[in-house]
């Protein structure tokens, strides 16, 4: 069969929503190639999968959709990797239900190389933004390619820090890769699908579905030697990839908050469980092994600005109120609010809702 012919295949059988992963591998076990699956009749298909599996499948899919599936392939930039293929993620194939084939736009050779997860809150902190960025930064500058899921919050920092250092970034998406979920990260995917890569199992024109994201997370922590949790609630899918990421023997990492916090619980249970506590990136590229010299690591080391501003050491590290920060430093009220305005400036001072103040680093 000519390369052409098995891409086609691939195409068709990727198209296929009702098609699971363990349904794909089923059939290639059974009929050996994706060729071979697709010239198979009903009954045949049937003895492998179910009836309504093996009807969608000698049915077909949708002409204009294979169509737009081969013109994108037809961009240098796009390529299907399959389990035929020598550059499918050996990571990948160590856990329990791998994708058969993956979409992938960007360098597809980051998909091999050392990578950690960072993952996180949607709704996150200023203090929590920074944290992921600072630590993604090093950690990319240590030698691991940073993935991600690109939502908003925690994912699109942890980006952002990948794409700023050597190692790069990869998003792994839960739609099609013809579609920016998101939408305001247009411009991050753009900038990975540049520098670094965007990955997903779903094929083109897939929408965002609410079930597609769990399913998208077991291929973050897949693909990755370490999952880091830099924020979460009690009931956040990053607790979905952590939870992954132990099945499937890699490291789990958190980072700790304030007590306060509603987006410190899920990292302070993981914590609990077993998770490593991660103070600074070295904690990780310690744990996991450094690929480049000693960093030194700044996200959440020691400020001592803190000592001398009576602002910033009334502030602490949790949100607080107006009139807790004047009763702490014993300034009065002009004072303080000239203090907080000069470090709101300076980025040092974040205003949460509710008229309270938090230390941004």
């Amino acid at each position: 069969m000519s390369p052409n012919q098995e891409t086609l295949a691939w195409l068709r059988l990727g198209l296929v929503a009702e098609l699971t992963p363990s349904g794909f591998r089923k059939l290639l076990a059974a009929l050996s190639t994706p060729e071979a699956i697709c010239a198979a009749d009903r009954a045949t298909l049937a003895r492998s999968v179910s009836d309504d599996i093996a009807a969608a499948i000698a049915r077909g899919p949708d002409p204009e959709r294979l169509d737009a599936a081969l013109q994108w392939l037809g961009d240098p930039a796009n390529q299907l990797i399959t389990f035929a293929d020598a550059a499918y993620p050996r990571l990948l194939l160590e856990i329990t239900d791998p994708p058969p084939l993956l979409y992938v736009k960007g360098d597809p050779g980051l998909l091999d190389r050392a990578s950690l997860a960072v993952v996180g809150s949607r709704n996150a902190t200023q203090q929590g933004r920074v944290n992921a960025q600072a630590f993604s930064r090093e950690l990319s500058e240590g030698g691991f390619t940073i993935i991600s899921g690109l939502a908003l919050g925690i994912d699109a920092a942890a980006h952002t820090g990948g794409l700023a250092a050597a190692s790069s970034s990869i998003a792994v998406v839960g739609t099609g890769l013809d579609i920016v979920y998101p939408a305001r990260n247009r411009d991050l995917a753009h900038r990975l699908a540049e520098e670094g890569a965007l990955v997903s199992e779903f094929a083109l024109g897939t929408p965002a579905l609410a079930s597609n994201f769990p399913r998208r997370n077991r291929l973050i922590s897949g693909l990755s030697r370490g999952c880091l949790v830099v924020e979460a609630a009690l009931k956040s899918g990053s607790l979905i990839t952590a939870r992954y990421a132990l099945e499937q023997g890699r490291e789990v990492f958190a980072i700790p908050g304030s007590i306060h916090s509603p987006l410190s619980k899920g990292c302070h249970l993981l914590i609990k469980q077993g998770a490593k506590l991660a103070e600074s990136s070295q904690d990780i590229l310690e744990e996991l092994g450094a690929t480049a010299g000693e960093r030194v690591t700044t996200a959440i080391a020691p400020d001592e600005e803190a000592y001398e501003n009576p602002v910033l050491a009334a502030l602490g590290f949790d949100p607080v109120d107006f009139d807790t920060i004047c009763e702490r430093s014993g300034l009065t009220p002009d004072s303080a609010s000239a203090m907080l305005l000069t470090l709101e400036l300076g980025g040092v001072v974040s205003r949460l809702p509710g008229g309270k103040f938090q230390r941004v680093r």
